[in-house]
C-alpha cells in the first residue's frame, strides 16, 4: 500500500495531532469525573474504566480523522488565515500540512471506530447491558458531527452534540459501567460539563469564524456573529455554574460538589478577555486557554470534593 511507503515520521506526528491532547482533555475529564463518583458511590473497577476510556479514545480519534478528510474537502482547512490559527482551533490540518493524505485519514477513522465499536460490544456483552444506547449515540454523534449526509458541524448542532456527547453520554455511561446505576447528583455534574464543554467549542469557533463562513460551515457562531456570540459564550457559562450551584445545595450529600467553583475563577477571565477581544485572535487564545482550565478545575474539583463530602 502506498501510505505506508510515506515518511514515517509524518504518519506519526499526522496520528498524533488527530489524537489531539489538549482536545481529548474533555472526555478524560468526563471519564476522570465519574471515576471519582463511582469511588464516592460505590466502587472502581479498573480494568472496565480502562476499557471505556481506549474505547472513547478510539471513537474520539475516528472523529477526527473523518473530520480532517471533511474540512479538507470543503475549503475550511485551507481558508483559515494564518493570523488566526491557534492551538486550539483551526484544524489538525494534517492534509494541508502534508502529514497524512485523504486516504490514509480514511483508514484511521474506519480503524479507530472500527475499534471503538469492538471495546463498546465486550462492555456491552460482558459488563453492562444497559451502556449499548449511550455507545449507539455516541458513534452516531461522532460519525454525523462532521460525516454524512448530516453533518452537524455544518448545520448549527455541532455545539448540542459536543454537549451531549462530552456531558451525559461520556460521564453517565462511564459511571454506569462502574457503578450499574445513575444517581441526580452524578447527571446534574454530567449537564454542567457538558455545558462547559461546549463553551470551549464555542470560543474556538471564533478564531475561524471568517473561513467556516466562508465555506459554509454555518456552526452558531457564524449564525449569530462574533458580537452576539460572546455575548452566548457567557450566558453558557454563567448557567453552567449556576446549575452547580444548584445542584449542589438542593441534593443531599452534594455539598462537596460546589468545589467545583474553582472552574469559575478562569472562566470569569474567559469571558472578560472574549467579550473585549473584538474578533483578534492573539486576545482569544488565552480566552481558548482559560476556558479548558476552566472545565478542567470543574470536572476535578467537584467530584473530588463530592469524593471527599462521602467520608464518614
Amino acid at each position: 500500500m502506498p501510505w505506508l511507503l510515506m515518511d514515517q515520521n509524518n504518519i506519526f506526528r499526522g496520528v498524533w495531532r488527530l489524537a489531539d491532547p489538549k482536545v481529548s482533555l474533555a472526555s478524560f475529564a468526563g471519564m476522570a469525573m465519574a471515576a471519582l463518583f463511582a469511588l464516592a458511590d460505590s466502587s472502581l473497577a479498573p480494568g472496565w474504566l480502562a476499557l471505556s476510556v481506549l474505547g472513547i479514545f478510539f471513537v474520539e480519534v475516528g472523529k477526527n480523522a473523518s473530520g480532517e478528510v471533511v474540512d479538507f474537502d470543503s475549503g475550511t482547512d485551507q481558508a483559515v488565515a494564518e493570523t488566526d490559527r491557534s492551538p486550539f482551533s483551526g484544524g489538525k490540518r494534517v492534509i494541508v500540512d502534508g502529514l497524512l493524505s485523504r486516504g490514509q485519514c480514511w483508514v484511521i477513522a474506519g480503524g479507530c471506530f472500527a475499534l471503538g465499536i469492538v471495546i463498546g460490544l465486550l462492555i456491552v456483552a460482558l459488563r453492562e447491558p444497559r451502556v449499548l444506547s449511550f455507545g449507539l449515540v455516541g458513534v452516531a454523534l461522532a460519525w454525523y458531527y462532521h460525516g454524512g449526509s448530516v453533518r452537524l458541524a455544518y448545520r448549527g448542532m455541532g455545539e448540542l452534540a459536543v454537549f451531549l456527547a462530552y456531558g451525559p453520554l461520556v460521564v453517565c455511561g462511564t459511571y454506569l459501567v462502574q457503578t450499574g446505576f445513575l444517581t441526580a447528583a452524578l447527571m446534574s455534574a454530567s449537564l454542567v460539563l457538558g455545558l462547559l464543554v461546549a463553551a470551549f467549542l464555542w470560543i474556538n469557533e471564533f478564531p475561524d469564524y471568517s473561513a467556516d463562513k466562508a465555506s459554509g460551515k454555518c456552526n452558531l457562531v457564524v449564525r449569530l456573529g462574533r458580537e452576539r456570540s460572546a455575548v452566548v459564550y457567557a450566558a453558557i457559562v454563567t448557567a453552567a455554574y449556576l446549575l452547580l450551584v444548584l445542584a449542589s445545595v438542593s441534593l443531599d450529600g452534594a455539598r462537596g460538589m460546589l468545589w467545583g467553583l474553582l472552574g469559575a475563577i478562569p472562566a470569569a477571565f474567559a469571558m472578560i478577555r472574549l467579550l473585549s477581544a473584538d474578533g483578534d485572535t492573539s486576545r482569544i487564545v488565552p480566552a481558548q486557554a482559560a476556558t479548558l482550565v476552566s472545565f478542567l478545575a470543574m470536572a476535578l474539583g467537584s467530584s473530588a470534593g463530592y469524593l471527599w463530602g462521602q467520608i464518614p
